[in-house]
């Protein structure tokens, strides 16, 4: 039994990859984290972005050696850059960019869906529909990327990335490194070159399409013909539970398509669906080849679907299911212990606003903390203050900051501050420097002094790396330092001149030893609420007002009694409770 993600990681290591290079973004993160059990055999490394990682890649494949860059959805967009490019170059080692998206935004800003961005480059697209085609499809990738001298995009989504399904491991490949010979025109996209290659690329994706109508990955399962469904991906596994009988067309690629193998099986049923979540990208290109087939007129183009409202939709009843359960609602919150909940105690305060970015601490934006006004894409929290500040003046941001974490001012953060520098922007930066990569599970990155591989590294400096750029005011402080983090919050923000504020406080995750714990002592407690302001899940309060600590949550923080003016909250030495 697989994960998903683990099976498209041993499908990579069977298939001969020696370099895999990747940003951590979920549904993806746990890809390289189980390829890098093999790295005997293969380099891993998390770079600071999907464009690095990506251009990684294309170097190792240009090198001769099979490579690929993995990253979710949003982060094939920063990757635009470099894989719409080597769409002209094609490849030497097989190439493949592994894209995962998320219908039903489970965790993403948007529901982006990697096929359209895939056509409009010109990359083949392949998306399996279980693990052992997950593992199966990543193999066959690389022997498509090769033969037909193309990069693949492998898409996969949120249900396959993190269901598990059963898998038969095969032994690795050993692939022989491609030789290099030089050819400027193949891989230097000056312009008369691209011209060039332009029309190579076209005849090669008519080629691919000429044989996607006889490829193993698409597969025609003939039972009654009154009901056809043309599908590809998870949708796969609900329409087969939700429509038995029906006659199915699996697309496992799903750019470009089999022209003649779809018209076929069209030819053969007498109703044609197209069952496919997201966008109409199959569904339009069928209609364009005059072929009637409903769609899009009765399923959403939002979310993830289902076996019941496949069925619903299609045969108008629902499947027998029971109840679901009435599981208890978890509102959004930040961990116990977490940094950045005093950092957001301190500017809901003193009533500010922050431009947010991409991480844990885009939770500052719900009740009761309520600071983050802003959420776009990574890196925006300081290019969105720039732009303000542009529009508004000095005087404007002096009631705003631009709130960023570690991991995502070294991914992007790290150009919009140069930005800012270089254009004269007034404006307080505050980067949450927790130490890891926390919203995906604790990743490492250039910061933290440790490789994907396990290997010590140097740690790039987050202050040096501020000053270097010009920015004169750079103040690290803790997070906890609630007194000593408003001072300096309220000093900052009132300059006419860029400042950043680094609080550097790690996430109380990454330590798994014990940690001291808080207790409430009832006599003192005057009531007064102010522990309750951060929103702290351990702390709990009664009917009558009296506040109560979760000796189970805590994580010893110090926050709470750091804001407890009566004495009321008392460190517990282990042991003692």
């Amino acid at each position: 039994m697989m994960l998903g993600n683990e099976a498209i990681a041993r499908g990579a290591y069977e298939a001969g990859v020696k370099v895999s290079v990747a940003y951590p973004g979920t549904p993806s993160t746990e890809i390289s984290e189980f390829l890098v059990q093999y790295k005997d055999d293969l380099y891993c490394e998390w770079s600071p972005n999907e464009k690095v990682a990506t251009e990684v890649a294309i170097g190792a494949s240009v090198a001769g050696v099979r490579a690929m860059s993995c990253m979710k959805h949003v982060g094939f967009n920063v990757a635009a850059d470099p894989a719409y490019t080597v769409s002209y170059m094609g490849v030497n080692g097989g190439l493949v960019i592994v894209v995962a998206d998320d219908p039903g935004l489970y965790s993403s800003q948007n529901e982006q869906d990697t096929r359209m961005v895939a056509r409009a480059a010109k990359l083949p697209v392949l998306e399996p529909s279980d693990s052992e085609e997950a593992r199966k499809f990543m193999k066959m990738a690389f022997e498509l990327s090769e033969r037909f001298d193309r990069p693949f995009v492998y898409r996969t989504t949120t249900r396959l990335a993190h269901s598990q399904g059963l898998v038969k491991p095969e032994e690795r490949e050993e692939i022989e490194d491609k030789p290099y010979v030089k050819d400027i025109r193949k891989t230097v996209m000056m312009p008369g070159n691209a011209k060039l290659r332009h029309v190579e690329i076209e005849k090669r994706n008519l080629e691919l399409a000429e044989a996607a109508n006889t490829l193993p990955v698409n597969r025609v399962e003939m039972r009654d013909t009154k009901v056809g469904v043309i599908t590809s991906g998870i949708p796969y596994q609900y329409v087969r539970e939700a429509l038995p009988d029906a006659s199915v067309l699996k697309l496992g690629m799903v750019n470009p398509l089999p022209r003649k193998l779809i018209e076929d099986f069209a030819s053969k049923v007498e109703t044609l669906y197209v069952v496919e979540e997201l966008d109409p990208v199959i569904e339009e290109q069928v209609r364009s080849w005059g072929i009637h087939a409903v769609g899009k007129e009765i399923f959403t183009v939002q979310g993830e679907y289902s076996a019941n409202m496949i069925r619903t939709a299609i045969a108008g009843e629902a499947l027998d299911l029971a109840a679901p359960a009435q599981v208890p609602v978890r509102p959004p919150i930040l961990c116990p212990g977490c940094p950045h909940r005093s950092v957001y105690y301190v500017l809901n305060k003193l009533k500010m606003h922050a431009a947010g970015d991409i991480g844990c601490y885009t939770l500052g934006a719900v009740a009761p903390l309520s600071v983050v006004d802003t959420t776009i894409c990574m890196g925006a929290s300081i290019s969105s203050l720039h732009g303000m500040e542009k529009a508004k003046g000095k005087d404007y941001v002096k009631n705003w900051v631009a709130v960023i974490g570690d991991s995502t001012f070294l991914h992007t953060g790290v150009n919009s501050l140069m930005n800012m520098v270089y254009n004269k922007s007034a404006g307080t930066v505050i980067i949450l420097d927790n130490s890891t990569t926390g919203m995906t599970g604790h990743q490492d990155h250039a910061a933290t002094g440790k490789t994907l591989q396990g290997d010590p590294a140097y740690a790039i400096h987050i202050p040096t790396l501020c000053r270097a750029m010009g920015v004169r005011h750079v103040t690290e402080i803790n997070a906890f330092d609630i007194e000593g983090l408003e001072k300096l919050i309220k000093e900052e923000t009132a300059r006419d001149e860029l400042s950043v504020i680094i609080t550097k406080t790690p996430c109380v995750l990454l330590s798994k030893a014990k940690k001291p714990l808080y207790a409430v002592r009832s006599e003192m407690c005057r009531k007064c609420g102010m522990c309750m302001k951060p929103g702290c899940p351990a702390m709990t309060r009664s009917a009558d007002g009296a506040v109560h600590i979760d000796d189970t949550m805590c994580t010893g923080c110090g926050l709470c009694g750091s804001l407890c003016k009566f004495g009321a909250i008392e460190l517990v030495k282990e042991g003692e409770r």
